[in-house]
Formats: structure tokens, C-alpha cells, sequence
């Protein structure tokens, strides 16, 4: 039975009213989010990592963290099965409800089921070409698809592996992917297609708000391969879904070693270029920062003139995840936690206040 459900103004709030200021909350589309989220995208698909995902998820809830973030592709759809019952066991305990988590996930990639099949080209005819659920030619890069009933598939898919009725935000994952096999015009005309059938998930319930999770598409220059419009993608979020569409955030890569998402000029607004932090701000979009540590390149290592402008903390993976929170126009910082101890250890960042704008801009200064 799934848990029925979502996130809600007033379940955010008491969860934040719990915490706060031992972890520091943002308001986001009228929600409260933790200024720091648990990923899910590293580890070997192993019944150990998935406990140590579920003991992660069950100790982050339990140190204040509410926005939860997975993909059905990730460790072949054992993090969110992960994710799933560590959040039925939470629930199930009377401490929490659902009503005060924020459950975000992913549909685009190909993905097996469990573990790796031992002829994935086979695996992947028969449960997604002879089912219908494709066409050979929505495929890109040989792993990419964002066609409607490919997506509405991945949609239930995620629900069941959850274990919940309703998924909070829901993220078409790395569109810029099928820009290796269509022109642009091609490109954004399956954007569309692909939100009309997120809008129907919401007119359902089983979704409540979509977006995208990018790598390249909104860091990289105008005139990359890769590059995507926000402004397009929100055009054509109007074209499915009308001026009160569902298009609510973006997530994409910002850290120590990726700054482009801040200072990068790679997208237009109204003729002017500006960075992505930026033009999602003016968009009123809600921002999640992925690749926080670059898995884990950044946990160890940074220079000392780096490591003095973070007083308080004492690892460098709280350094960078601190840099990250603080930077304006970031939401949450999404951080890769499979063990409880990782969660205790990188949460102890929040025992320190965000920089203040002031004290971030310094970061840039000789």
C-alpha cells in the first residue's frame, strides 16, 4: 500500500519548527526545505549500500534534513526502493509524517531493475520496445528517452519503489542528453511533449510539481551542443500547461570547482545574458545544488587560504558544503550520504550559520 500524501506548507513547517536553527530552513513554492538535502546517486547496487542508504536517510531525518533527492536510475532503482523504506519506517515509528518531507526524483534514463541483466540490449526490447513504451527513434545516446508514456512509466514505476501515492517534485532527468541525436527545434518540441504528460501526472495527483535536473544544458556557453534555454524550457512548460503551469525548480552542479551555475553568463533574459542562479531567481524558480562534494573530490584537500574563510567548521567536506548553502539563489544543498556517519559529520555544518552575502563575496577576493 503506498503512503498517501505530500509535502505541504503546514507538515514543512512543523517539521522546521522542530529543527530550526540547529539546521537552517529556506522557503521554496511555500514550502520549508532544509538548507541541506540527501542524495542517493553514489554507491554499488549491493544489499550493503542499501542499508547504509536507509540508515543515512532514517539518521538525516532525524538531524532535520526534509528534502530527500533520487533518481529510478540510480544504483539501477535501489536508491529510491532504499529511500522507500527507510521513509515508511520513519512514518511508521508515529515521529514523522509525510506531510513534512520533500521527495524529489528522476525519469529519463534507461534503467535496469535491481541489477544489471546479463544482455541489457535484450532487457531493454523487451520491457520497453515490444511494451510499447517506446520507439526505437526516442532514444538517445542509446540511454535517453523523455517520450510521454516512457516518462508516465517511470512515474509509477518511482511511486512503487518509493512506496508513496504522490511525489513531490519530479524532475525530467538530463534533457540535454537528446540533443546528441536531434536538432533544437526537435529537441524542445519533446520538452513539451514530455511536460504535457508531467501536467497530466499532476492533474492525477501522482506528481505535484516537475522540473529539471541538469549536468551541462544551463552552465555550459550559448553556443555548445549542450546548451539549454531556460527560457525556451519555460516556454514550453506555458505551451503544456498554460500560464499556471507546474514548472517549479531546476537542479544543476554548483560547487568549490563548478561555479558557472554563479558566474558564468549562459542564459538570456530579455536580451540580457546572466548567470543560471540568476535567471532562475528572475524566473522565480526554486534552485537545488547538485554535485556539492563532487563526489567527494572536494571533501579533502583544499588549500588553507580556502579553508580560513570557514570558520566554525572543521572538515573541508563541511567547508564546501557550507560554500555551497551560502551561495544566493541556492535553495538546498544536495549532499551524497550512504552512511549515518557521513550524515552526522557533514550536517555538523549546519551548527554554523550560512556566510552572510558579505563574507561570500570575500570568497572571491585575493
Amino acid at each position: 500500500m503506498l503512503i498517501p500524501g505530500y509535502a505541504t506548507a503546514e507538515g514543512t513547517a512543523r517539521f522546521r519548527a522542530r529543527f530550526e536553527p540547529t539546521l537552517n530552513f529556506r522557503q521554496a513554492d511555500g514550502l520549508s526545505i532544509s538548507s541541506i538535502g540527501l542524495g542517493t546517486y553514489l554507491g554499488d547496487p549491493t544489499a550493503e549500500v542499501d542499508a547504509g542508504y536507509e540508515a543515512a536517510v532514517i539518521r538525516a531525518a532525524e538531524l532535520g534534513v526534509n528534502v530527500l533527492d533520487s533518481a529510478i536510475n540510480y544504483r539501477h532503482q535501489r536508491s529510491e526502493r532504499a529511500i522507500g523504506r527507510a521513509l515508511a519506517m520513519l512514518i511508521g515509528s508515529g515521529r514523522f509524517r509525510r506531510d513534512e518531507f520533500v521527495l524529489a526524483t528522476k525519469g529519463g534514463f534507461l534503467s535496469f531493475d535491481g541489477s544489471e541483466p546479463a544482455d541489457p540490449a535484450a532487457y531493454f526490447n523487451e520491457k520497453l520496445v515490444r511494451s510499447g513504451l517506446i520507439e526505437p527513434g526516442d532514444v538517445a545516446a542509446g540511454c535517453h528517452a523523455i517520450a510521454p508514456r516512457f516518462l508516465a512509466a517511470q512515474i509509477e514505476a518511482s511511486r512503487r519503489n518509493l512506496g508513496v501515492e504522490t511525489l513531490d517534485l519530479y524532475y525530467v532527468h538530463n534533457p540535454e542528453t537528446q540533443l546528441s541525436a536531434v536538432s533544437r527545434e526537435e529537441f524542445y518540441r519533446r520538452l513539451r511533449t514530455a511536460f504535457e504528460a508531467l501536467e497530466e501526472a499532476v492533474a492525477q495527483g501522482k506528481i505535484r510539481m516537475y522540473g529539471t535536473a541538469t549536468w551541462n544544458a544551463y552552465r555550459v556557453a550559448p553556443e555548445s551542443r549542450d546548451a539549454v534555454s531556460l527560457a525556451e524550457v519555460l516556454r514550453a512548460a506555458r505551451q503544456a500547461g498554460g500560464e499556471n503551469h507546474h514548472f517549479r525548480a531546476i537542479q544543476l552542479p554548483f560547487n568549490l570547482a563548478m561555479l558557472e551555475a554563479l558566474a558564468s553568463g549562459t542564459q538570456s533574459v530579455d536580451g540580457k545574458f546572466m548567470p543560471a542562479l540568476r535567471a532562475a531567481e528572475t524566473f522565480g524558480l526554486t534552485v537545488f545544488a547538485s554535485a556539492t562534494l563532487l563526489e567527494s573530490r572536494l571533501a579533502a584537500g583544499l588549500p588553507e587560504r580556502i579553508q580560513q574563510k570557514f570558520p566554525g567548521l572543521s572538515t573541508d567536506a563541511q567547508r564546501a558544503i557550507q560554500f555551497v548553502r551560502s551561495a544566493p539563489g541556492v535553495a538546498s544543498a544536495l549532499v551524497g550520504m550512504s552512511q549515518p556517519a557521513h550524515v552526522e559529520e557533514n550536517l555538523r555544518t549546519a551548527a554554523v550559520p550560512p556566510l552572510t552575502p558579505k563574507a561570500f563575496r570575500a570568497l572571491f577576493s585575493s
